[in-house]
């Protein structure tokens, strides 16, 4: 009788741990600002800018270096069930990306791990 409550308690335990995890909480809030780094090849994998073919159909310029040192604003917050943490950004100045674009996602956690987000 011993080795069942032994079980029971033990898988409690372990239910409960395993349910913390998903429940880790995001450290950014609305209104925060970054700046947007440098990426570590030729495009952004992590900040989901537009193609530049719809860019330009916009009437805007696909020049992604352009984009490079922009400080901009976080404005929405939006966790996935898989955990990770979608941010939408906007530019400081007012201005839009590209000329075309005022709102960006980006994956948070990634970005600021690969550099291409950067806290000020």
């Amino acid at each position: 009788m011993i080795k069942y409550a032994i079980a029971l308690v033990f898988s409690v335990s372990v239910l409960n741990a395993q349910d913390s995890v998903h429940l880790a909480s995001t450290d950014v809030e609305v209104g925060d600002v970054f700046e947007i780094g440098q990426p570590e090849t030729n495009k952004y994998k992590h900040i989901k800018f537009p193609r530049a073919n719809f860019i330009i159909k916009r009437g805007g310029i696909a020049n992604y270096k352009r984009a490079e040192g922009q400080k901009v604003i976080v404005t929405a917050i939006k966790e996935k069930k898989d955990g990770t943490t979608l941010v939408k950004i906007k530019r400081t100045d007012g201005n839009r990306f590209f000329g075309s674009h005022t709102v960006v996602s980006v994956d948070f956690k990634e970005a600021l791990e690969s550099g291409e987000l950067e806290t000020l």
